[in-house]
């Protein structure tokens, strides 16, 4: 992984260095893994389920996200999804539902960042 590669993703909110002690060093895993999340289906479960007032799906799909940004270190959707999962727990889905403007935003960031990778995967 370059300085470029990397610079971008921490701006996207990944913890690179913490991300690759998790992965024992490997950049070949982390990119790996990386590039899975953008496939992913439970964000757009979780954004189904928010719409349908589905609570069940929703958490279940945001729990999902959490651990697989915490697994990423993508710090900061994992403290939003750990905001929309106590959300969710709480009964409160309007306050889950409204998360939802900071975590799209926040989601596209990390997959653009992804994205943009320099075929080291």
């Amino acid at each position: 992984m370059n300085a470029e590669r990397r610079t971008r993703l921490e701006e996207a909110g990944i913890d690179v260095g913490e991300a690759l002690e998790r992965m024992l060093g490997s950049e070949a895993l982390l990119e790996r893994l990386l590039g899975k999340f953008p496939a992913d289906p439970n964000f757009a479960a979780l954004g189904e389920a928010l719409a349908e007032g589905d609570a069940q799906r929703a958490v279940a799909a945001a729990h999902t996200l959490k651990g697989v940004c915490a697994n990423l270190s993508m710090t900061g959707l994992h403290s939003l999804f750990t905001r929309q999962v106590e959300a969710l727990r709480g009964g409160d889905m309007s306050a889950a539902a409204q998360l939802m403007e900071q975590i799209a935003p926040a989601m596209a960031a990390v997959t653009a960042a992804i994205g943009d990778g320099d075929g080291e995967r």
